[in-house]
């Protein structure tokens, strides 16, 4: 099978299966950049967060939960307002709206654009002759175009729905430094929905104006970040890395290496920030992304924040969209909390290093996720057509279903019982199983295939004689027969 048909069976399986639907809501025509999960979608959610849940509590972190509207102050401290820009081509014809990075990216895959001022887009726009693709008028100038969603609450007050998680996370600060008892580093992380409004969204949910983020914040001394007790349990770790430097020799493989030889060449500076390049690699990894497709990538000098000290994308290689970022990891310094120290007349400044009498802003280390983006890039990356079988070979913790019952006939009904029966036994063990009676086996197995479930277990006439059925593997499409009394634990053990 063709990649192009195979891209566009993976789109229709998206749809047809209830992983993604929309643009939302359907019935009216959609609006671009909103999209719902259907119920395999946000169970494959619900199991890769719960999945990271029980990965960070044995990292020692905690979790929080903040509001999603702040008012205008906290926006204007963390920068937002003056800086959450994107740049756009505003067609002078039609006023069609192109996000410019983005368009110059399309339109020229070959080039880099990443990094560019404003003055050299334009100039790239210029030399190529590229044109508006609605009405086929030059494109002029670069504008700057503020992503934030402002709202007014109560009597007026100005407020701005937040563009991410963790600007939420910093106002915590005091709270969390009573509540970890001044033991550093503090180790939170949240969850949430966050709002940017996008000039034109599209690529699924890998781009939409509401989103879901995961962040990961370490509040951390500056003695400590370069001597982190955590970073020698992980040194030997080796991750897929792409500095910068090699990136300038148009050299965009990534070189494996141990986060020690990292430090020790320079292509990292401090241990705590390289422990937390392996902590997003780490949790990636666990998905069931093989090795083949992760990369983490070094933003050039002109590309970071202006407050950064170091910035690395974790990508994804996708057969639709190339290279796809789902997790950022940035050396945010004590920037966040030295603005909002500022503009709340609190006072930040406290004990950190070995000598308790000299204070300072604590420095923060980010880990930022994209769930929406983990799970279009995992389903990808997962999804294959085998024989004219199409398969989603998603780890068994994270699928949909784990389990899928089949009576083999429906219409007997001591059989149509006894496979009712095995799939309450398994709802009772707390293992997710769905019923399905419609249809040939043959065609139940396809339909599990394709939402990847990892079990079907079949009941038929041998199993009323002598209480066993048939357990089929997915990937292997092996069968076996297995005790009812022992499918929980056989299914476990698996």
């Amino acid at each position: 099978m063709k990649i192009e048909d195979n891209i566009e069976t993976f789109n229709s399986l998206l749809r047809r299966r209830g992983f993604i639907w929309g643009p939302s809501p359907e019935i009216y025509g959609g609006l671009a950049g909103f999209y719902s999960y259907g119920p395999a979608g946000k169970a494959l959610k619900n199991n890769i967060l719960s999945k990271f849940r029980l990965e960070l509590r044995a990292f020692g972190f905690s979790e929080v939960e903040c509001p999603q509207i702040l008012p205008e102050i906290v926006w204007e401290a963390s920068g937002h307002l003056e800086r959450f820009i994107d740049p756009v081509f505003r067609c002078q014809e039609c006023e069609t709206m192109l996000r410019a990075d983005k368009f110059l990216q399309e339109q020229l895959p070959n080039t880099a654009i990443d990094g560019l001022t404003f003055e050299e887009m334009e100039a790239l726009a210029l030399s190529h002759k590229l044109r508006c693709p609605k009405c086929d008028t030059h494109l002029g100038k670069i504008e700057e175009y503020n992503l934030m969603l402002k709202t007014s609450v109560g009597n007026g007050t100005i407020a701005y729905l937040r563009p991410e998680t963790a600007t939420t996370t910093y106002l915590l600060f005091n709270r969390l430094n009573q509540d970890a008892r001044r033991q550093y580093p503090i180790k939170v992380f949240q969850y949430g929905k966050a709002y940017r409004n996008e000039i034109s969204p599209r690529q699924l949910v890998l781009r939409m104006r509401a989103f879901d983020q995961f962040e990961i914040q370490l509040f951390i001394g500056k003695e400590q970040e370069y001597n982190y007790e955590e970073y020698d349990e992980f040194n030997q770790e080796e991750l897929p890395l792409l500095d910068w430097p090699t990136q300038e020799k148009n050299v965009l493989v990534p070189n494996r290496i141990s986060l020690k030889q990292a430090i020790k060449t320079n292509v990292l500076k401090k241990p705590a920030f390289a422990y937390c390049l392996y902590l997003g690699y780490y949790l990636t990894s666990k998905l069931g992304f093989s090795d083949e497709v992760i990369r983490l990538r070094q933003h050039a000098p002109q590309e970071m924040a202006h407050y950064a000290d170091d910035a690395w994308d974790l990508e994804i290689n996708t057969k639709q969209f190339g290279w796809v970022e789902i997790c950022g990891i940035h050396d945010r310094t004590d920037y966040d909390l030295k603005r909002h120290g500022q503009f709340s007349k609190q006072n930040f400044n406290i004990p950190m290093g070995t000598d308790q009498n000299i204070k300072e802003i604590p420095q923060i280390l980010e880990i930022a996720f994209g769930p929406d983006r983990i799970i279009y890039t995992l389903l990808e990356s997962n999804f294959s057509v085998e024989d004219e079988r199409i398969i989603l070979k998603i780890e068994p913790d994270i699928a949909p279903n784990l389990v899928a019952v089949f009576p083999l006939v429906k219409n007997k009904e001591k059989i149509f019982n006894l496979a009712k029966k095995v799939h309450r036994l398994l709802l009772d063990n707390r293992v997710s199983s769905f019923f399905d009676f419609a249809g040939s086996i043959g065609k139940r197995y396809r339909r599990q295939d394709e939402l990847g479930t990892p079990y079907c277990i079949t009941i038929d006439y041998e199993s009323l004689d002598d209480n066993t059925v048939t357990i089929r593997h997915r990937d292997t499409m092996e069968q076996k027969r297995v005790l009812i009394s022992e499918i929980v634990g056989y299914i476990h053990k698996n």
